[in-house]
């Protein structure tokens, strides 16, 4: 038996093993017309503040994604990195064909337990942070990636209170992506579009393999 319910305006069918061709099609055009009733209501632009946490991998890569979306259309794009930083990443090199359009600063020096020093990683959270402000603020960047802020507030480095202020002072169509484990309530209650990522299995973990370069580097 085919069963609809509508749940915070998002239309769930169930599975549609075993319907004949037309009941498919019909199944299909209801569900084509919430959708598109849905789209008619929407606004057409909006700058978004997103951010990626949870305990899985993917988190910067996603927002990689977004960036590169960013420069295929031609839009400036600027990229903060907190606590990275003590080797050139590689999507450093890869990004370089867009330097016209494209800030990239990794401003960190490594993870806390290699640094072993945390008021120089406070030092340069803070840094990282003032930069990043210069970006936020600035109309001329659509999108500002701030990869690792979540850890950097988690850890304490920064105050929460003085992102989200940060944060408040975007221009109103510019994207704010905030990467990095442990995001914390407050910020993820003033995001538009929040992910979490899920460890399932990890292959250090699981096996004892080590970072391996195009995977984690």
């Amino acid at each position: 038996m085919l069963t609809n319910t509508t749940t915070e305006g998002n239309l769930e069918t169930a599975d549609s093993t075993g319907l004949t061709t037309e009941q498919y099609q019909r199944k299909m055009q209801r569900r084509k017309e919430v959708q598109e009733q849905r789209i008619a209501k929407s606004i057409s632009e909006k700058g978004l503040i997103i951010v990626n946490t949870g305990n899985g991998k993917g988190k910067t890569t996603a927002a990689l994604g977004m960036v590169m979306r960013s420069l295929g259309h031609g839009y400036r794009v600027a990229i903060v990195q907190f606590i990275k930083g003590a080797w050139e990443p590689a999507e450093k090199a890869v990004l370089e064909q867009w330097q016209d359009q494209l800030e990239f600063q990794a401003m960190g020096e490594g993870f806390t337990w290699e640094t072993q020093n945390r008021d120089r990683d406070i030092e340069k959270a803070v840094a990282a942070w003032e930069q990043a402000l210069i970006y936020i603020r600035n109309p001329e960047f659509k999108l500002v990636l701030l990869d690792e802020i979540n850890v950097a507030l988690k850890l304490g480095y920064l105050s929460v209170a003085t992102v989200i202020a940060g944060l408040a002072e975007k221009p109103a169509n510019s994207h704010i992506i905030l990467t990095g484990r442990g995001a914390p309530a407050e910020l993820i209650e003033q995001a538009d579009l929040v992910t979490e990522m899920t460890l399932i299995k990890h292959p250090f973990r699981e096996q004892g393999v080590k970072a391996q370069p195009g995977i984690e580097y």
